[in-house]
């Protein structure tokens, strides 16, 4: 097997610490306009994608983001190592105990973000203008699809823009995750089953496997998951270096991905699961894993958000049937998501400030609606004028949510559980400079 190419090595070099660079800078600006540093992040992708970069210089474009498969790929595995390592640490920093608690809240919340987003969503399939489906698609399986990417919720985003807002601690931030954790599994789920009717069609075996799945994580997690989690910390664990617990920590959430992403289901949803194993399994300092968490949020996460930019060219919406649908289905999208949570949480007896955080929380579809749209395109469900609005979705919900919940979460006051529990998050901070020691 050749080494990579001296050219493809230069290439993402250049790729790799400009794209790194510009979130530093730009993620810096956004802070200081009172923004979470995610959403300058993101904007890095946009401003040298096609949207921007393509047409303002298109020999540079074309040179530093050829159009070869095998160069963007490289970039690519840095990027979901970092959402995966991201996720990974947004769940040990969960509360089980609130989520046990309050877990009747949580369920609340999701079903409300989950049922009145997928029914808009599904009935804005079927108002489209036929000019906008696909040949060959049928309306029934575009209109479901179109429900499932209005549903989902994107937990890295969510996480990063609650750790950069210094909420992960709060009550709301935690329920935030947890529901939105509950909607992005149930949406994967109906992703598979729209899927399958798009290619083999619906077959109910292969809806039981994917619930299978989904069961056999949760049952593993609950039974023998968190004794294996404690015995390996405790194997490496022994000398002062953290050195081995970083890599341990590491290790095991990117091993639990594969594991999921092997059994059909999403990378992140093992993430995740690891990193709720990790941070309940007890015997783990926190303070031995700090020098994880600088490293992801200071160089693997902003390459991930940044990278997300890349694929999306917003210039298609000049066309103005592609633009009044856009304007459509982002409507829909942003009243079905805060309709539906602030029903669930009020219904849940939380009160209105929190329930109109919590809309803005889950409303953020970030990138995990960008790869929904693309298994879309991919599997010709969706036209490339809908992949676009999808996408405008997904960058307009992700840069308003922060303000929304900064004002919101300005009118609910701090428990005292919550400050014990940014306390505790500050054991972090200690060895980890880029968090300026704020509480997660």
């Amino acid at each position: 097997m050749a080494p990579i190419a001296a050219h493809q090595l230069l290439i993402f070099l250049l790729q790799v610490g400009l794209l790194l660079l510009l979130a530093l800078v730009f993620g810096r600006l956004a802070r200081r306009l009172g923004m979470p540093a995610v959403v300058g992040e993101l904007f890095v992708g946009v401003l040298l994608g096609p949207s921007f970069l393509a047409h303002v210089a298109p020999g540079l474009s074309t040179w530093l983001f050829p159009q070869d498969s095998a160069q963007f790929h490289l970039l690519d595995a840095v990027g979901q190592i970092g959402v995966l390592l991201l996720v990974g640490i947004t769940g040990i920093h969960m509360d089980m105990g609130l989520i046990r608690r309050r877990g009747a809240t949580a369920a609340g919340v999701s079903a409300g973000g989950l049922l009145v987003p997928l029914a808009f969503g599904i009935g804005a399939g079927f108002l489209l203008p036929a000019t906008l489906v696909p040949a060959g698609t049928e309306t029934l399986v575009f209109a479901l699809f179109l429900g499932v990417a209005m549903c989902v919720s994107a937990i890295p985003v969510i996480a990063k823009t609650l750790m950069d807002m210094g909420l992960l601690h709060r009550n709301v931030g935690q329920l935030t995750l947890a529901a939105g954790m509950i909607d992005d599994a149930f949406g994967w789920f109906m992703l598979s089953i729209v899927s399958a009717m798009a290619t083999t069609g619906l077959r109910a075996g292969n809806v039981l496997i994917s619930l299978a799945c989904l069961l056999a994580v949760v049952v593993f997690a609950l039974t023998l998951g968190r004794p294996l989690v404690r015995h390996a910390f405790r194997l490496t664990s022994r000398g002062e270096d953290p050195g081995s617990s970083v890599a341990t920590a590491a290790v095991l959430i990117l091993l639990a991905a594969a594991a999921t992403h092997a059994m059909g289901l999403e990378a992140v949803f093992g993430a995740f699961v690891c990193g709720i194993l990790i941070g309940s399994a007890g015997g783990v300092d926190p303070a031995r894993l700090a020098p994880l968490r600088t490293v992801v949020l200071s160089g693997f996460a902003p390459i991930f958000f940044a990278t997300a930019g890349l694929r999306m060219d917003l210039t298609s919406l000049t066309d103005p049937v592609v633009l009044l649908a856009g304007l459509g289905i982002l409507a829909v999208a942003i009243i079905g998501k805060f309709v539906g949570a602030y029903a669930g949480a009020r219904a849940s007896k939380l009160n209105r400030w929190e329930a109109l955080a919590l809309g803005a929380g889950l409303n953020a579809r970030g990138v995990i609606e960008v790869v929904v749209a693309m298994v879309g395109l991919r599997l010709g469900i969706l036209s490339v004028e809908v992949y676009t609005i999808i996408v405008l979705v997904a960058i307009v919900t992700s840069l308003m949510a922060p303000p929304i919940l900064r004002w919101a979460m300005a009118r609910v006051e701090q428990t005292a559980e919550e400050e014990l529990r940014g306390n505790e998050q500050l054991a972090w901070a200690k060895q980890s400079p880029a968090n300026n020691s704020e509480p997660l």
